[in-house]
């Protein structure tokens, strides 16, 4: 289940820490459908919803979701500490920074740094 908060930025789908891991293309197919029909551009996934092999980058699990992400045009920001993901792999690590230069996957720390970050891209915009 997700949660369209109305406090969040307009367009931004919010799920919850409790619910389904997202493991798979079809899982995240499910959460895209929720957003496009909510009109959101944005979903905030806390990272726990992944398994851990979607941190394993040669699993390609993370891979297929941000394909579909991108593809509907949907960004998708995972939030939460993931350090003991990244500590043990560089690749990881690499494409954590990498995503977090573009605008459409970000790793971060909590809502508020999706806020900031939302704002100041905003504002870049202009």
């Amino acid at each position: 289940m997700s949660e369209h908060s109305p406090t969040a930025p307009s367009g931004v789908l919010r799920l919850p820490a409790e619910g389904p891991a997202i493991r798979d293309e079809s899982a995240a197919m499910d959460v895209i459908g929720d957003a496009l029909g909510r009109d959101a551009a944005w979903v905030l996934v806390p990272a726990e919803r992944f398994p851990d092999e979607f941190f394993t980058l040669s699993t390609r699990i993370a891979g297929g979701i941000v394909q579909k992400f991108a593809t509907y045009r949907v960004g998708l920001a995972v939030l939460g500490d993931i350090s003991r993901h990244t500590l043990a792999s560089g690749a990881l690590r690499d494409f954590v920074r990498e995503s977090n230069r573009g605008g459409q996957l970000w790793f971060l720390a909590d809502r508020a740094e999706f806020e900031a970050r939302l704002a100041a891209r905003s504002g870049a915009l202009r």
